[in-house]
């Protein structure tokens, strides 16, 4: 599974405007919905604050993976969002997020939605990609920044 199938452009969103925890999931959910026609908003809230409420998310320095599972959905798919100003997230450092890989698999697929997340870690170990996504300026951009760092991380050049 690649982060470029599981974060296409449209499902990209540079310039987030919420400035907290609740907000940001509100306005991810809502552009996840709207991009992909999904209408059980109310449902994928509900899996990721399940989640969020065993640990925050808030995981790495600028960075949030949160992340549910939910059968409104066929297969892993997300938002990836990118705030400018910062939100208040209750991370795990106590810092602000800036980037927020939002990440949503169906109950029964377990297996691809821990591969993702194990290539996003493995990514997200190389700093440069972390400041690449925050330079580009849309979404556009910010999906050639994650297909140039996998090709890199398959071919190992």
């Amino acid at each position: 599974m690649f982060l470029h199938e599981v974060f296409p452009a449209r499902c990209i969103k540079v310039g987030l405007e919420a400035e907290d925890k609740e907000e940001v999931f509100e306005e991810m959910v809502d552009h996840f919905c709207q991009v992909t026609r999904n209408a059980a908003r109310s449902e994928i809230l509900a899996a990721l604050r399940e989640r969020e409420a065993k640990m925050s998310t808030g995981i790495h320095k600028g960075i949030a993976v949160p992340h549910g599972k939910t059968n409104v959905v066929e297969d892993v798919v997300g938002v990836l969002g990118i705030s400018r100003r910062g939100i208040d997230y209750d991370a795990l450092d106590g810092g602000p997020i800036y980037l927020l890989f939002m990440i949503l698999a169906p109950q029964k697929d377990s297996e691809k939605h821990l591969r993702l997340l194990k290539r996003l870690a493995e990514l997200l170990e190389n700093p440069q990609f972390y400041m690449d996504i925050l330079s580009q300026r849309d979404s556009q951009g910010v999906y050639n920044i994650i297909c140039k760092y996998e090709d890199i991380f398959i071919t190992g050049e």
